[in-house]
């Protein structure tokens, strides 16, 4: 990969990793730092990639650091703060950005991650595959258990309000 390449990988595809991150993490500061972290294991591996796997690379490298970075901080936590956040935020109806954020937060890992590659940034089942080290069939079943579970979850906030 040419630096010419490495250039162009940044501008095409670090908004997408940032938002990717943002919807995983929930936290600004520690997406942006997962971006950097991405691009400069890119840097370093600049011989290695061809710049036709570096957006394959970049996802892949940024999945693997938001993993890292989950098993770091205990989730009890995380989710503790978040709902204190929401309940100061929140209003007698929740919108929409906040139900789904909730039901994300819900979802297990993996799942939270297949749904967000394929709905939030459009990534085929065989890119999200590469990505996540799944298999296709997993792929699906994952994305087809995290719709499954925000559809169940939408509905029980409808039957509460």
């Amino acid at each position: 990969m040419e630096l010419a390449d490495y250039n162009s990988a940044v501008d095409a595809h670090a908004d997408g990793i940032f938002r990717f991150a943002v919807k995983h993490l929930r936290d600004e500061d520690l997406a942006k730092d997962v971006v950097q972290e991405a691009f400069a294991r890119l840097w370093t591996k600049l011989e290695q990639v061809e710049a036709a796997k570096a957006k394959s690379y970049l996802f892949t490298t940024a999945h693997h650091l938001m993993v890292d970075e989950v098993r770091k901080q205990t989730r009890s936590t995380r989710m503790e703060e978040h709902h204190e956040h929401l309940q100061h935020t929140s209003q007698s109806q929740p919108d929409l950005k906040e139900v789904l954020e909730q039901g994300l937060a819900r979802l297990p890992e993996v799942q939270r991650s297949v749904v967000l590659l394929r709905d939030l940034e459009g990534y085929s089942y065989e890119e999200i595959a590469e990505l996540t080290g799944l298999n296709i069939t997993q792929v699906k079943v994952y994305i087809y258990r995290g719709r499954t579970a925000l559809k169940n979850y939408i509905g029980q906030l409808e039957i509460v309000l």
